[in-house]
């Protein structure tokens, strides 16, 4: 009740002043103080300022609000101790299972995706980025070998 007294009594007050604004011939002026002058009685209408005001005096939401708050650091504390030790939750999961004894290999649980040489993809391009770079090295070697040869057919 007396929120919605107080919104009325500063709406009113809003118009008074957008009134005042526009007898000054400030019409633009006058019509957004007028605008922002009709939002609180607005929300007394809709029935925002009743939930708002339930919500902020009501003890048992201050301390779900406080509970999340908790349940936020104590996940982002994890979080942070996590990134410092620097294992992945994948590597933990290796780690337990070869503590108990039933170690997998990472590609023997992945379907193969070759044609049956019993390579899966993972290891066909872990051998081919050694051919690429070789590839990339063997390059630049090649291109010096070319404009050297034009350099000797010009006699330089």
């Amino acid at each position: 009740m007396l929120a919605e007294t107080i919104c009325s009594a500063v709406s009113a007050a809003g118009l008074g002043i957008a009134a005042i604004t526009a007898y000054r011939k400030r019409f633009l002026t006058a019509t957004r103080i007028a605008a922002y002058s009709l939002v609180p009685v607005g929300l007394v209408m809709t029935g925002v300022v009743e939930w708002v005001s339930d919500i902020a005096f009501k003890p048992s939401v201050w301390i779900g609000f406080g509970l999340l708050a908790v349940a936020w650091l104590l996940f982002m504390t994890t979080r942070a101790v996590e990134r410092r030790s620097g294992s992945t939750r994948k590597e933990r999961k290796a780690a337990r299972a070869a503590e108990r004894g039933g170690a997998v290999a990472p590609a023997a649980s992945s379907p193969s995706l070759t044609s049956g040489t019993g390579a899966t993809a993972g290891q066909t391009q872990a051998q081919d980025r050694p051919k690429k770079k070789q590839q990339q090295q063997a390059a630049p070697g090649d291109d010096f070998s070319d404009i050297e040869a034009i350099l000797k057919k010009h006699g330089i």
